[in-house]
């Protein structure tokens, strides 16, 4: 019978704590993930931006559709969760900015100029080095 303090010697536990430990340290936060999914947005509009002369209206429209999923995420969660961890005033400020971010879609797509991405691209990126900085406060993404 092996000590009280040593694991039993099964391969499938020794698997399965392996795994498990692996998935913890290479999984991002969820602060992380919301960053990198707002910053591939921004490179999808950039990218729409760079190419403008040869994008159609359903490329402008499904990357705009894209960007505003992840704004609806922020939205819901931010006007469905009133009890969550967040303050309100950044509950408000999400709220306001994700309004922000339909109404200027909508715009774009009424009068698609390239020029009106700059806004959209400059807040995912501002918003995503806000998730990614560091206790120091530098924001080291963009």
């Amino acid at each position: 019978m092996p000590p009280p303090n040593n694991p039993p010697n099964n391969p499938y536990a020794q698997a399965a704590s392996a795994y498990g430990d692996n998935a913890q340290k290479h999984t991002p936060d969820q602060r992380e993930l919301e960053a990198r999914i707002l910053l591939k947005s921004a490179r999808m509009l950039k990218d729409l931006q760079d190419n403008w002369e040869n994008v159609t209206s359903e490329l402008i429209e499904s990357t705009l559709k894209y960007n505003r999923q992840i704004w609806m995420v922020f939205y819901d969660t931010a006007v469905e969760n009133p009890e969550g961890n967040r303050p309100n005033d950044l509950r408000s400020n999400i709220v306001n900015l994700a309004n922000f971010i339909f109404k200027r879609e909508i715009d774009i797509m009424a009068d698609p100029q390239k020029q009106k991405l700059d806004v959209l691209i400059n807040i995912n990126h501002e918003i995503a080095a806000g998730l990614m900085a560091k206790d120091s406060g530098d924001a080291t993404v963009r």
